[in-house]
C-alpha cells in the first residue's frame, strides 16, 4: 500500500507578520507622542516603550537605536502629510483654484496636527540632523513642489501666472506662512496682543495668505485673486488700525 505523505503543519507566517507589524506601528505611535512631548533628549527609550506597553528591546529590535526611531517617526510625519495632500481633488485645468485648495490644505493641517510642528521644531533644534539621514524624506517634498510645478505650468499656458516663479520658491512661501503662524501662535498673541486662535483670526490669515500667494503668480489679470468672507472683514474692522492687515475683495 502507498504510504499518504505526512501533512505539512502550515506556517502561520501571515499572523506572525501582522503582530510585528502591530506591534512596529504602536512603538511609532507611542514614539511620535512622547517626542512631541519631551522632544529629542527627553524622549527616552523607557517612556517610549512604556507608553507602547512593549520593551525596550523590541525598539531595538525594530529600529536598531534611539535615533533610528526617531528617524522613523519624522518619515512618518512627512508621510502622513503627503498622503493627506495626495487625497486633494485638484483640476490642473483650473490652476487659481487648485492652487487655493493646496494653500487651505497646507495651513489646515499644521493647525490640526501640532504634533507635525512640535516634531519639527525639535529637529531643527537639533539642525536636521537626524531627519538629513533619511532616504525617504525628500521624496515626499518633491512630490509637494511637483504637484505645485504641476499648477504653475498650467496657469502659465493659461495665461493666468507669470512664468519666472519657481515651484520651490512658492512651496516655501506657503509652508512658511503657515508653519511660523502656528509654530508661533501662543506667543504672537501675547506680542501683537490678539488672539491668533479664534475662528475670525485663522480665517483672516488664510484669506490673506490665499491673496498674497495668487498675486505673487498674477501675470496680470488677477485683479482680485481672492474673496475675504464677511465675517472677516467684520473681525478686520474690530482690530486696532496698526495692526490690521490689509486684504482686497471681490464683489
Amino acid at each position: 500500500m502507498e504510504r499518504k505523505a505526512a501533512a505539512k503543519p502550515t506556517r502561520r507566517t501571515g499572523v506572525r507578520e501582522a503582530a510585528a507589524q502591530a506591534t512596529r506601528d504602536s512603538i511609532l505611535k507611542a514614539a511620535t507622542k512622547v517626542f512631541a512631548k519631551y522632544g529629542y533628549d527627553g524622549g527616552s527609550v523607557e517612556k517610549i516603550s512604556k507608553a507602547a506597553k512593549s520593551f525596550d528591546r523590541m525598539i531595538y529590535y525594530y529600529f536598531g537605536s534611539k535615533e533610528g526611531l526617531f528617524i522613523a517617526v519624522l518619515e512618518g510625519i512627512y508621510r502622513r502629510m503627503d498622503e493627506a495632500e495626495a487625497s486633494i481633488e485638484l483640476d490642473a485645468t483650473r490652476p487659481v483654484e487648485s492652487l487655493t485648495a493646496v494653500i487651505r490644505f497646507v495651513l489646515g493641517y499644521y493647525r490640526k496636527n501640532p504634533e507635525f510642528v512640535t516634531l519639527l521644531n525639535t529637529e531643527n533644534l537639533h539642525k536636521g540632523r537626524h531627519i538629513a539621514k533619511s532616504l525617504r524624506a525628500r521624496e515626499y517634498s518633491s512630490q509637494a513642489i511637483a504637484i505645485i510645478q504641476q499648477l504653475l505650468t498650467s496657469g502659465v499656458a493659461q495665461g493666468l501666472f507669470r512664468a519666472d516663479v519657481a515651484a520651490r520658491d512658492l512651496y516655501l512661501l506657503i509652508a512658511s506662512t503657515g508653519y511660523f503662524y502656528t509654530s508661533n501662535r501662543h506667543t504672537l498673541t501675547a506680542f501683537l496682543g490678539e488672539p491668533l486662535e479664534t475662528p475670525e483670526a485663522v480665517s483672516h490669515w488664510e484669506d490673506f495668505v490665499i491673496e498674497t500667494v495668487l498675486r505673487t503668480v498674477d501675470a496680470g489679470v488677477l485683479d482680485e485673486p481672492t474673496t475675504v468672507p464677511h465675517e472677516v472683514k467684520k473681525w478686520q474692522k474690530s482690530q486696532p488700525a496698526a495692526s490690521r492687515a490689509k486684504s482686497s475683495s471681490r464683489t
